[in-house]
This record gives C-alpha cells, structure tokens and sequence, in this order.
C-alpha cells in the first residue's frame, strides 16, 4: 500500500557521530506539522544504511533504505517497508553527476529522473569544495533537485533547501505513485549522501 503526504520538510541535526533527521508533514499553511519519522544515519559505516523511526525514542521502525554495494560511488540503494520488503529504490547516477549531481529514483510504476535545478550553483559548489581548507566550510549555495518521470517529463519529486545554517528541506510529491517512504529516503539521501 502507497503512503501519500504530498509535502514535507526535512531538517537535520548533527551530532559528532551521527547524523539525525527529522521529517515532518506540512500543514495546510505551510508550516511544520506532525512528526512523520525520525531517521539516523551512522558515519563511517562501510555499507550505508539509514533507518527511519516513528519518533527520537527509537522504539519503532517504520522504514529504511541500505546500500547494495559497499563504499561505491555508484551504489543503488533499496528502500524498504517496516517489515524489510522493498518499496522502491535510488541511485546516483555518477558520469551525469561529474558537473550537475543526477540521481533515478523508482517504485512501483515509476521511474524518475532528478538533478539540481540551478547548473551554475552546482558547478559554483563544486568549485567550493575544491579549493583546500575553504571546502571544509559550510557551502553557501543553496541548491534543489527537481525529478520528473523518466518516459512523460512530468513532475514527480523536488527538494528545496532553505536558506539556514542547518540543512532544511522542503519536499513535494507531484506524483501520487510516489511512496512517502520513497520521497523521504530520496529526500534524506540527498542531505547525507549527495558529496558522494
């Protein structure tokens, strides 16, 4: 069964060790809603693997996505439902990501293709982390990603970062195929993953 929350936020917060994220509904004014998941991503781990809980507790998994490969600049990542089937997946598509980062994401009946939206911010941001010590620092670009079906072009998926010293995003599903789980693991991933 498809879950569908059409939009939400995602906001991160960094501890030594671990990554933490928060993902929350969007009310109908725009604003934070109801705490949709909470999901940790441990550094350092050969295979990647991020699981999603209801709440910061950690008492039940709701969902998860892991790594095919281990350490693979190319890896596909599976996305899986509280009892470990798989829902859907995503990868990074890496020779289309050399100069503008490009990702596919799929489920059930859907193929998606995504990629920044603004090529000059991610050439800029590129050119950021190159430079040694500056590429240390925060990136100041803010960028999106924009996916739309691979066979008709039409929008599926974006992910907007806000402006903030933390990473915030606000995601939209425009395609109701789409699983939450999907959005929300795609949507974590291009935090965790995306310097990758």
């Amino acid at each position: 069964m498809t879950m569908q929350v059409p939009r939400f936020f995602v906001r991160q917060k960094v501890t030594l060790m671990v990554n933490r994220y928060l993902v929350f509904a969007a009310n109908p004014d725009g604003t934070e809603g109801q705490l949709m998941a909470f999901a940790e991503q441990k550094r350092m781990k050969l295979k990647e693997e991020v699981t999603f809980f209801t709440d910061e507790t950690k008492q039940r998994r709701v969902f998860s996505f892991r790594a095919r490969q281990r350490l693979d600049v190319r890896a596909e990542h599976d996305v899986f439902d509280e009892s470990g089937q798989p829902i859907g997946y995503f990868r990074k598509e890496f020779g289309a990501s050399l100069l503008r980062s490009t990702w596919t994401l799929g489920g059930p009946g859907l193929d998606a293709r995504g990629q920044e939206r603004r090529p000059v911010v991610a050439i800029l941001r590129r050119v950021w982390t190159a430079i040694p010590y500056l590429g240390d620092i925060w990136v100041p670009f803010v960028f999106h990603f924009d996916f739309v079906d691979s066979v008709t072009g039409a929008p599926v998926l974006t992910s907007e970062r806000q402006r903030s010293i933390r990473d915030r995003y606000d995601v939209t599903v425009l395609d109701p195929r789409l699983d939450f789980r999907v959005a929300a693991s795609m949507a974590v991933a291009l935090d965790a993953l995306q310097s990758r």
